[in-house]
Formats: structure tokens, sequence, C-alpha cells
């Protein structure tokens, strides 16, 4: 396992997301996660899964200091009154104390973001997190938060080979923040992709195992790749056996110019 180093803290670089498994699936596939070597756990209120989450790290039996847990606040708790409240809703459904990473899910224009930035750093200071980040920030945003002195540890993003984060990325690295990559293949639409393809037939790899190794050489970039799925679970853990050559990377990089992006809700704000 790779780790990213960053704020002082370590933090496995591969990590499991759970993003659209109901409480069965989550809860088999977080026991089967953990299984198979991943420590690196993230879900989110809006998910509707952190109960399941902590029943199948509890039922893990690893201990939670060995974990690193990562949820996030939803827009609509954004609030002095909500904040709060819904961090320790969270954390009673997770069946702990704190988690690692606490983030402010979306930028909220509607509430002021002085407002919830103090919210995260009280969320921090009561012990309900040890580290703080934000989500789909752009490089605006993520500048006025750290103006309001939020030592935050990341950005989580969606990236992949077909969208190019460049911009975001170098800026992220500058401040000494990690870039997540959520959606890292693609939601699929990089698998039967011929350069991955060709690319992954010398390392005996699948497209995605090429993907999230390409992510893993990168400085300062954890991936969460989601599926329902042990089998590709698996295989998404088998990607630290075999390493891309400069050329590689160079080719993959060359499917940024597509900026193809795949999460485009209405409330996304204006991208860099």
């Amino acid at each position: 396992m790779n780790f990213i180093n960053v704020k002082d803290t370590a933090i496995p670089a591969l990590g499991f997301g759970t993003l659209y498994l109901d409480d069965n699936t989550a809860l088999r596939m977080v026991g089967a996660a953990l299984a198979e070597g991943y420590t690196h756990i993230d879900t989110a209120q809006i998910y509707q899964n952190e109960a399941a989450v902590g029943s199948g790290i509890k039922a893990s039996g690893i201990a939670r200091d060995k974990i690193f847990l990562t949820t996030k606040v939803w827009f609509d708790k954004f609030t002095k009154k909500d904040f709060l409240p819904s961090v320790e809703e969270s954390l009673q459904k997770l069946k702990t104390d704190y988690v690692d990473l606490l983030l402010i899910h979306w930028p909220n224009p509607d509430i002021p973001l002085e407002e919830t930035v103090e919210q995260l750093v009280l969320a921090r200071e009561k012990g309900y997190t040890k580290h703080i980040g934000v989500s789909n920030f752009p490089i605006k945003l993520v500048e006025q938060t750290l103006a309001l002195g939020a030592d935050i540890v990341t950005n989580q993003v969606e990236y992949h080979p077909l969208i190019d984060q460049t911009k975001l990325q170098n800026y992220l690295r500058s401040k000494g923040i990690a870039l997540t990559a959520y959606s890292p293949i693609a939601q699929g639409e990089i698998i039967g992709n011929q350069l991955l393809k060709e690319i992954g037939e010398k390392y005996g790899k699948n497209e995605i195992q090429v993907t999230l190794r390409w992510m893993m050489q990168q400085q300062d970039v954890l991936a969460i790749p989601r599926t329902s799925s042990e089998a590709n679970l698996k295989s998404n853990f088998q990607i630290f056996d075999f390493e891309l050559t400069p050329d590689d990377v160079a080719q993959i990089d060359t499917l940024r110019a597509q900026n193809r992006r795949v999460v485009t809700p209405d409330f996304s704000p204006a991208w860099d």
C-alpha cells in the first residue's frame, strides 16, 4: 500500500468508496475491503449508509485506530445550528467517537462559507475529527477556505484520465493539500479504452488497474474507487506489483484532453 503524507499524517493512497451502496451492500463490501487489506474507508451523510459502514468496521474486528475513516457533511447542514448536530449523528451511526477526516460536501452559496468553516474547525477542536477538508471546491473557494484559517488536508473532486484537473492539482500541491479522486474510473467509462487496454496488456493488467496505478504514481493523489463486486474489489487492490513507465504515464495523460465530466449536478460550482 502507498501512503500520502499530508500535514504530518500518512493517509492510505488507495481507499474504498461507498457511494450508491445500499445498507446490505455497504456492510458486505466494507467487511470485504477490510479483509482484503484496505484501511481507508470513505462515506458521507448523503450516501445514507453510514450505519452500515460503521457496522462493517465493527464486525471486521480491526482496531479503530488502524482504519482511516472519512465522512462528509451534506450542504444542507452547513449552518451553525445544524452542522455539529449532524456530525454527532454521523458519529453515532458510524459507531465511533471520531472520524479521521471530515469534509464539507459541495459548496453552498446560500450559507456563508465563514459560518461553515468555523463549524468545521470547531468539529476538529471538539475531537469529532482528526483532520478536515473540502469536496468539490474550485480554486477560488479553496483559497477562501484557507484564508479563513482552515488547515485542510484534501479537496475531494472528480478525477480520472478523461478529465483535466491539472490547474487544480497544481494549486493544491503548491499548498501541501492532497487531491482525493472520486469516480477515479469515470464511473466505468474508461473500460474498453484502447490505450489503457494496450498499456495494461504489457503488465497483465486491465484498464481499471492501469488507471488506479497511474493515480498512485502521482504526487499527493488519493483515490477511492467504489464497487459492489468482491472480485473487482480484489482486482482494484492488485496495483502495487507493477509500475508504469514515464512513457506510459505520458500517453495516459493525453486522454485528459477529452475533459469529460461524469458528475454534473445542477448545483455544481464554476469549475477551474
